[in-house]
């Protein structure tokens, strides 16, 4: 596919947007996000709280450590950079980009089935946006911060209903909030606190949250984090009307990219598991009527 928006580099694109970004952003810059942010964000109250139907507990309380609200800015800040970085490089897709617009149609989709997840995300300024780059990658910042790769949707030839997965996945990390959880216990075990501390020292690890906003998109996650992730998105996805058996699909997908791939970003920082794929279908019955009903609502 050529396009002229694309400029593919050889190296590693997330090595380049791991620059620490200004807390500062050009008038022009904040109507963009305004715009775009507020695309997404209509309907994200339509959904009401539904039963969950797949069973990943409570998330842990370790992430109440860290505060939520800092995080978040510090992930606004340095996707501002990140996305700032690919306009740079002329590799931001236009709003007119057909994957563009296929992305922005599944997120509307998503959306409304994620704060029964996080009450928070009924606040969050949710964006999507597409980088071009060969790397076989997506992520979510908390908060909301939405980018795909053209990488991955490309070389995998992902259907509407596997980016949905992968889309819900990446959701579900910011949901759960692993992200915050990974940076409480990473902080706590480095800094040797004592529970005393750690009750009592939250300026100090809300200045770590800041700190290390910067690291976000290098963040490794736990087997646990990512049972979480597949399930939880599954249901999303599921919820908002995608087929629950392109999960499995997705990471057949995957499995297959991974064997030499050196740009499978998405595989280092969201390992496979031998498991992974009995894990989604023995989960699939649990959200088939899911999909069924979203089938009779369209």
């Amino acid at each position: 596919m050529t396009t002229s928006w694309l400029s593919f580099a050889t190296m590693c694109w997330l090595c380049d947007f791991k620059t620490p970004s200004s807390p500062t952003t050009a008038p022009s810059e904040h109507r963009w996000n305004a715009r775009r942010g507020f695309l997404l964000a209509a309907g994200a109250s339509a959904a009401g709280t539904a039963l969950a139907q797949v069973d990943v507990g409570s998330a842990s309380s370790m992430r109440n450590l860290v505060p939520a609200e800092t995080l978040e800015n510090s992930a606004r800040q340095q996707y501002a950079q990140v996305i700032a970085d690919a306009r740079s490089k002329n590799a931001l897709a236009p709003d007119g980009h057909p994957q563009l617009q296929r992305l922005h149609e599944i997120a509307k989709r998503l959306i409304p089935h994620t704060a029964q997840w996080n009450p928070r995300a009924k606040e969050w300024k949710w964006q999507v946006n597409l980088i071009g780059s060969k790397q076989l990658n997506a992520w979510c910042m908390p908060g909301g911060k939405i980018a795909f790769y053209t990488g991955i949707l490309d070389q995998l030839q992902l259907t509407d209903d596997e980016a949905a997965m992968i889309m819900g996945h990446e959701m579900a990390h910011a949901l759960r909030e692993h992200a915050r959880e990974r940076m409480a216990k990473s902080q706590v075990t480095g800094l040797g606190l004592s529970i005393a501390s750690q009750l009592l020292g939250l300026g100090q690890l809300g200045n770590v949250a800041a700190d290390m906003g910067t690291q976000l998109l290098s963040l490794k996650y736990s087997r646990d984090d990512e049972t979480e992730a597949d399930l939880v998105g599954l249901e999303i996805a599921v919820r908002a009307g995608y087929k629950p058996e392109a999960s499995v699909n997705l990471w057949k997908k995957m499995q297959a990219a991974s064997g030499g791939n050196n740009n499978a970003s998405f595989l280092s920082t969201h390992p496979s598991g031998a498991n992974r794929i009995q894990e989604l279908e023995a989960n699939i019955p649990k959200v088939q009527h899911l999909y069924e009903q979203a089938q009779r609502m369209k």
